[in-house]
């Protein structure tokens, strides 16, 4: 996507569900909803209508993401249908930093220059197919897919299917296959944990745990102890162990596999766990403790993607020993003008709308000079810095994994928009109550600075009533919200006990 002077051009824009996967497009299945709610996952400025379910199916995040663009007037921005072949810099770079854009439409190129850069293409396109990775696999005599090709369950009824991958998209298609097929069977290397998008008291699970104040704990705590709460909390649904899935480091702070159903279906029989396959035969998989599924019909692998920009110089995103090198998982930091930026590549338990918001107004900001980039040094400096507390949160990965609060207000302080928590405690103690205890959610940056938006206060304040109505269509009794102090004293009870334990021994 280019930028200049208003104009706006992408990557064709994708319809949500096709019956099939395009190439160089990304790809869903029918039955997808969000793992984010609604509250946490919307555009700062523009709240889900209040009916809208918590946890949305894919067709009521595009008809909510239509609305947005027919609201905002951005319609008249983006060319569809139109495929950007080629990004490189412009002769005159070192002077304009402006860049070539080669696209097609109907079989026809046009070459514009443009001013900037924003790639949103996300990371969902290339899929990641390791078959090298899987001796015998060759000799294979059933199907075997990506699951990015997976649309629906009918062409698996009756079936034996090995689902390799235990991440969202490999429960979410072994749990729907359970229903139809005869076995499922789910094979992973390092197991995850698995969280249900309903968490305390029936209230979504990000509007419980991504909190100002739970996250100041984490960050505060001795590792010891957060790590001792975090594995705590995660086997409070049930017990890892005794289902297969506890991951092999479990007090990495990996994103864990959101499922309502995946533990009543190992249960139930119809879903099993196994670990990585050592090997194939023509019918079988082997794996590493030397069990055997045998009979298999279908191999899904559901094994992620790739990050690939065909359209643009690799040396540029991937500035060092082949690594994705960017500031802030945004600019990279050898470029000699500062006018390209990749928006949504940076993973973190947060959504990714409110995250490539605020991305991209601060790359606006930087585009227009408003706001200036650190020294190349600096850069490779916080980059080396960011990727060691990553190695230490989230283990080794090859995505840019980061903790999205810690992010958000990075961010926002770069441009102004970061909430000022102990001005709102002298100023509005009611919002600054809600804004630090209560959940972290995309309004918060929209309340000051450039970008303010005046109906960010009620929208924080009213974001309970909005959660809960759509869950209360049959009303009995007055409708419940978190109490925080409750909730502040039950989390300080630990580490007071502790405290206490300590006084006493020692």
């Amino acid at each position: 996507m280019g930028v200049i002077r208003g104009r706006e051009l992408r990557c064709r824009v994708p319809a949500l569900r096709q019956d099939h996967a395009e190439e160089g497009r990304a790809s869903i299945y029918q039955s997808v909803f969000t793992n984010s709610s609604k509250e946490m996952m919307c555009f700062p400025d523009f709240p889900y209508p209040d009916d809208y379910p918590n946890y949305m199916h894919h067709s009521k995040l595009q008809e909510y993401i239509k609305t947005f663009a027919q609201k905002k007037n951005l319609l008249r921005y983006i060319q569809f249908e139109t495929l950007v072949s080629s990004i490189k810099k412009c002769p005159s770079f070192l002077v304009t930093g402006q860049w070539e854009v080669v696209s097609e439409k109907d079989g026809k190129q046009e070459s514009t220059i443009f001013d900037a850069i924003m790639i949103c293409s996300g990371h969902h396109v290339y899929p990641n197919l390791p078959t090298d990775s899987f001796p015998g696999l060759h000799q294979f005599q059933g199907h075997y897919l990506h699951s990015r090709d997976y649309k629906d369950p009918d062409a698996f009824k009756g079936k034996r299917v090995l689902v390799i991958g235990l991440g969202n998209s490999g429960s979410d298609i072994a749990v729907e296959l359970s229903r139809l097929a005869t076995q499922v069977v789910i094979s992973t290397r390092s197991g995850s944990w698995v969280m249900s998008r309903v968490w305390d008291n029936g209230y979504p699970w990000d509007m419980v745990y991504v909190t100002r104040f739970a996250s100041f704990l984490r960050n505060a705590l001795p590792s010891f102890v957060s790590d001792w709460l975090y594995v705590k909390k995660m086997n409070t649904w049930f017990k890892h162990e005794n289902f297969g899935l506890m991951p092999l480091n479990g007090s990495l702070r990996k994103e864990p596999v959101f499922n309502d159903e995946l533990p009543s279906r190992i249960l139930c029989g119809t879903v099993s766990i196994k670990p990585n396959v050592k090997e194939f035969t023509e019918t079988s998989a082997v794996f590493e403790d030397g069990t055997v599924f045998e009979a298999i019909d279908s191999i899904i692998f559901a094994t992620g993607y790739d990050y690939a920009y065909p359209f643009l110089d690799d040396s540029i995103i991937k500035s060092r020993n082949n690594e994705v090198t960017l500031f802030k998982g945004i600019f990279p930091p050898l470029m000699e003008k500062p006018t390209l930026a990749v928006i949504g590549l940076v993973q973190s338990l947060g959504a990714a709308i409110p995250t490539a918001d605020l991305q991209a107004r601060w790359a606006a900001k930087v585009f227009a000079n408003s706001c200036t980039l650190p020294t190349t040094n600096e850069m490779m400096d916080d980059i080396d810095e960011k990727m060691g507390k990553k190695l230490k949160w989230f283990g080794q990965s090859q995505t840019l994994q980061t903790d999205y609060i810690t992010y958000m207000d990075e961010l926002g302080s770069f441009i102004g928009a970061k909430p000022n928590i102990p001005w709102l405690f002298l100023t509005d103690p009611q919002l600054a109550l809600e804004v630090y205890f209560g959940p972290c959610s995309p309004y918060q940056f929209r309340l000051m600075g450039p970008g303010k938006w005046d109906g960010a206060r009620n929208a924080i304040l009213t974001q309970w009533d909005r959660t809960v109505k759509p869950t209360r269509m049959r009303a009995v009794g007055k409708a419940q919200r978190p109490q925080h102090f409750y909730n502040l004293v039950r989390i300080l009870s630990f580490p007071v006990l502790l405290l206490a334990v300590w006084l006493t021994f020692y």
